[in-house]
């Protein structure tokens, strides 16, 4: 308990400046790099040639997808204990509302994609396990038990579910991106600057030039 106490007083005093926290700006870039990744890769992946390298290419996509649903877990449960900062994107209002429907919408994604990536590769046979973060076997889901024909039905819904998480995930982020522009550059507030990643002054450099995003 002590550790948490301390954890959580490091935390909130970034929050309290209207900034995330640095592992909670982590988080934000490491899967928004991952997601973007995953976008492109699967966008390549639906050009690729029927083959043995195809399906290496989809495990590799798969277990990228698992690593951004753990991800979705972990930030969800950090967020559940530092609370995010005020700033002012919390104004009362249809875009504060905007945005958090944006989030939820966000971590609905995050498992829908993976889970029903995760589907797919199971229902696909000879089934073969796959690695979480390239270092954890994930079992397939329990479809080898099935008739081929129940096998294709799960493998076709799955694959549905998937599109519509891609066109959904395709709109949103375009969405996201723009939103925070807005607020940047025609707001004006300290959003943007909220979830930059901090760079420390140069302390060394003529009147001590800051290399830091100034505060709005």
């Amino acid at each position: 308990m002590k550790l948490h106490r301390l954890v959580r007083q490091w935390a909130v005093s970034y929050t309290e400046d209207g900034k995330y926290s640095p592992v909670g700006i982590w988080f934000h870039w490491i899967m928004a790099a991952l997601v973007l990744f995953q976008l492109g890769y699967g966008w390549l992946l639906s050009r690729y040639p029927v083959g043995g390298d195809k399906l290496a290419a989809y495990a590799l996509h798969s277990q990228i997808g698992l690593s951004i649903l753990l991800l979705a877990v972990l930030r969800f449960v950090w967020r559940l204990f530092i609370p995010d900062p005020i700033n002012d994107a919390d104004a009362p209002g249809w875009q504060s509302t905007a945005a958090h429907y944006t989030h939820y919408l966000f971590y609905t994604l995050f498992a829908l994609l993976p889970l029903s990536g995760w589907a797919m590769w199971s229902a696909i046979q000879p089934v073969e396990p796959l690695r979480l973060a390239g270092l954890i076997d994930i079992p397939a889901m329990p479809f080898h038990t099935l008739s081929p024909a129940w096998q294709y039905q799960v493998l076709d819904w799955a694959e549905s579910l998937h599109v519509l998480g891609v066109v959904g995930l395709t709109l949103l982020v375009p969405l996201h991106v723009g939103a925070a522009l807005k607020h940047h550059f025609w707001d004006r507030d300290d959003t943007v600057t909220g979830i930059l990643p901090e760079i420390r002054d140069d302390e060394a450099a003529p009147d001590h030039t800051r290399y830091s995003p100034p505060a709005a």
